[in-house]
């Protein structure tokens, strides 16, 4: 790279066009889709640096391959190949991150006087872009690719989905970590565009028409648990309106069932936080706000359960859909009972990368009685879901196995990525469920 002076208008420039090769997703198989990503990462890693120094940024010099130029055609390549029958999916994900996430940066540098209060660096402004010019380009991208896919989606999906897509990407991008927005944003994005994919129209009218009562029932009773732990302090007041939208969306998909289960695993979360604090305190790792559950702490332990739960009633995939709801609760439950009672009473902690002892508390550390409570939390809430007529039986040995699984994928990432602050505690959280929904899904398939 040359000495030129770094241009970010430039750089955000090329990042919009790039976005106007998603039209051929039209025209291309997914093969042939993958390889115009593999080209377009060969150019910016062999030609880009000689071409187009002025829109490296300094730090870019540094990262070596891990900043936005490199990743962009990477994140576009994972679209493909995660998608291979859907590329109206990856074109609106990839519309996204082009214009929604181009314009963001464009917008909040010059207008973007008034930041986000959780994350100074982004701007109230710059997530308004995001959402509006990303859903707009995700919706176009979304119907012009619509004649590619067999069946063609509905054109709901193709024209509303974007948006909502465009939302959540934009909340994703203001969450105070150093991962890559061409990863995060675009990440989320497909996400969202992937669970609607799933969702039947019959089954949204259905459900719509009919749990117009139970959702008024399970929003009174949520608002009231709600404001009791608030005024008991076990819930912010953000976490409180989380929490109860949380719990009126699963006690209303999947029943009062659900709803217990839920409940346990605040239950336990909430108890074991409170076990040992003098020792904690002590230690400097007690829990911030005295234990008080925040708005990014429900979203990131029980927010893929309530996405699973709406799955289960408007997807023709319930009991899978079950199976991850039950997981995902599991995994969060027994991943607090697990770090607080390691952090309470264990003798020594290790580094899970390393196994060298480190000091309680410390990221991606692991001990064995924090282990062992993980892992009964997991079979004791497993069981909880078999009793209450969640899941049937068979399917307790998958729920236990991919929490446990989902912990120790956590305290990898813990140690490798918290650190460094590419992930924070609650993006760790969301990977634990995420983890522990997807492997005990598989196991029942396989079972």
């Amino acid at each position: 790279m040359d000495g030129r002076q770094h241009s970010e208008d430039a750089r955000k420039l090329i990042h919009i066009l790039f976005g106007g090769c998603a039209f051929l997703l039209r025209y291309l198989a997914w093969h042939e889709a993958a390889l115009v990503a593999i080209g377009a990462l060969a150019f910016n890693l062999a030609i880009m640096p000689r071409v187009g120094a002025a829109i490296y940024r300094p730090a870019d010099r540094t990262r070596r391959y891990l900043h936005g130029i490199v990743l962009y055609p990477v994140a576009v390549l994972g679209l493909i190949l995660l998608f291979p029958y859907r590329l109206d999916i990856a074109a609106a994900a990839w519309g996204i991150l082009a214009l929604g996430d181009g314009m963001a940066s464009i917008v909040g540098r010059r207008w973007g006087r008034r930041r986000i209060p959780w994350n100074r660096d982004k701007s109230i402004a710059g997530s308004v872009a995001l959402f509006l010019c990303g859903g707009a380009a995700g919706a176009f991208l979304a119907w012009w690719c619509r004649p590619a896919v067999i069946p063609p989606p509905f054109l709901w999906f193709s024209l509303g989905v974007p948006f909502v897509a465009a939302l959540v990407a934009a909340f994703a991008e203001t969450i105070p970590v150093r991962l890559d927005d061409n990863i995060l944003v675009p990440g989320s994005a497909a996400a969202v565009l992937w669970v609607f994919s799933l969702m039947s129209e019959d089954l949204i009218r259905s459900f719509v028409m009919d749990a117009g009562m139970q959702v008024l029932i399970a929003a009174a009773v949520n608002g009231t648990a709600a404001w009791i732990g608030f005024r008991l302090r076990t819930v912010t007041i953000a976490g409180a309106v989380a929490g109860a939208v949380i719990g009126t969306t699963i006690a209303a998909a999947t029943s009062w069932n659900g709803w217990m289960l839920l409940l346990m695993t605040f239950l336990v979360a909430s108890i074991s936080s409170r076990l040992g604090v003098h020792r904690k305190t002590l230690l400097g790792i007690a829990e911030e706000r005295g234990g008080q559950r925040g708005a990014g702490n429900a979203v990131a332990n029980t927010g893929l359960a309530a996405v699973a739960a709406l799955m289960a009633v408007l997807t023709n995939s319930r009991d899978a859909a079950m199976v991850a709801f039950a997981a995902a609760l599991a995994a969060a439950g027994s991943d607090t009972i697990a770090s607080e009672i390691g952090k309470a009473w264990g003798h020594r902690t290790y580094l899970i990368t390393n196994l060298q002892a480190v000091r309680p508390g410390t990221s991606g550390a692991i001990s064995l009685e924090g282990t062992a409570a993980g892992f009964v939390g997991a079979l004791l809430l497993g069981a909880a879901a078999v009793a209450l007529s969640v899941i049937p039986s068979p399917a307790l040995f998958p729920v236990v196995a991919g929490a446990t699984l989902g912990a120790f994928v956590e305290s990898l990432l813990g140690a490798t990525l918290e650190a460094r602050g590419i992930l924070n505690n609650d993006l760790l959280n969301f990977i634990n469920t995420a983890v522990a929904a997807t492997t005990a899904v598989l196991l029942m398939g396989t079972a």
